[in-house]
């Protein structure tokens, strides 16, 4: 893919479709409105809490698509904020393609499959130690005709948090939040949903969950895809009421050295993951994304500290507990 050009703080395109040949009425038109509707709020919200603004740079490709990316850093409550928007077309391998649709397909070494995907994504941390991390992602993906096969298309995504200490009713409201909005489309989907989160956010080298989860699904496509989409866009559309309250209860909280060095050990944990295992890091890198708008994710600051061990019984000690055994907290 084409190296993306950027085209500054202030032009920003009325929309990130191919003029001509994608119909804003389509689902990809309809996503991409949601997804900028959600930066839009997400970055008011932060702002209006931090009382500090976004830097907001755009970019695009000569043959379609772009993204625009907003971050706060070094604000009065945000080390860094970030909220990205991008729709990309691009050409990935036919061997993933084969795997995703779990077809057996006969392929060309090089041949290559077209593509179109669309997300929002954000990573928020926060400087006190008692206000917690938390990530988004949105997405939707298609591929098109090929080969004979006809066109697919997944939706994907989730919300989760991860704080360096334990809040039990902070954990309440999060997942509440999100098994309300589960509840409303599937009531299988959060149990379902908070159990993918924890498996995908494992760091298996260190036996641990990145946080303490949320809800997260992956190439969704089992039922009528408006249904899918009015699903994604609740989610999204409650991701400042499921985070911002418990930011703004803790933002002023005292903490110690000691918390702050915890807080930073735990960050070093947030960038392994996200550098070893996350998909879409790992998508973005492969496909010639904006190194910038993909290594958002990480924090200013982190702490690897060797053979770094809490004390017994500490409050620290007690989320590494926790980490550990993801699958058994059960907030709702």
């Amino acid at each position: 893919m084409e190296a993306p050009q950027y085209i500054g703080k202030e032009e920003v395109p009325s929309t990130l479709l191919r003029p001509g040949i994608d119909d804003p009425d389509s689902m990809r038109g309809k996503f991409e409105h949601m997804i900028r509707g959600v930066q839009t709020q997400v970055v008011a919200a932060i702002e209006e809490v931090d009382g500090c603004t976004f830097r907001q740079d755009a970019w695009t490709r000569p043959s379609g698509g772009g993204g625009i990316t907003r971050v706060l850093q070094e604000g009065n409550v945000w080390e860094k904020a970030g909220v990205a928007v991008s729709v990309v077309y691009g050409t990935m391998p036919a061997e993933s393609y084969r795997v995703a649709v779990g077809k057996d397909v006969p392929f060309e070494k090089d041949d290559r499959v077209p593509f179109f995907a669309a997300g929002v994504s954000s990573v928020m941390h926060p400087w006190n130690p008692h206000c917690p991390t938390m990530h988004f992602n949105y997405r939707y993906f298609e591929t098109e005709e090929w080969k004979g096969i006809p066109g697919q298309w997944w939706f994907g995504g989730g919300t989760d948090i991860t704080p360096s200490y334990i809040d039990e009713e902070d954990m309440r409201h999060f997942h509440g939040t999100y098994k309300a909005v589960c509840d409303r489309h599937d009531p299988t989907w959060y149990d379902k949903m908070k159990t993918n989160c924890d498996d995908y956010f494992q760091i298996p080298h260190r036996g641990e969950t990145r946080g303490m989860g949320g809800i997260f699904f992956d190439d969704l496509n089992d039922r009528d895809q408006d249904a899918i989409f009015a699903f994604s866009s609740d989610c999204a559309a409650n991701i400042v009421e499921s985070y911002v309250p418990i930011v703004k209860k803790h933002k002023n909280d005292p903490y110690s050295a000691r918390q702050k060095e915890w807080q930073q050990v735990r960050r070093g944990r947030y960038v392994e993951f996200n550098l070893v295992y996350d998909r879409g890091t790992i998508f973005g890198l492969k496909t010639g994304g904006r190194i910038e708008s993909i290594l958002m994710s990480m924090p200013l600051t982190a702490s690897w500290r060797y053979d770094y061990q809490p004390e017994a019984q500490s409050t620290e000690a007690k989320f590494l507990d926790a980490v550990k055994n993801a699958h058994k907290q059960r907030w709702v």
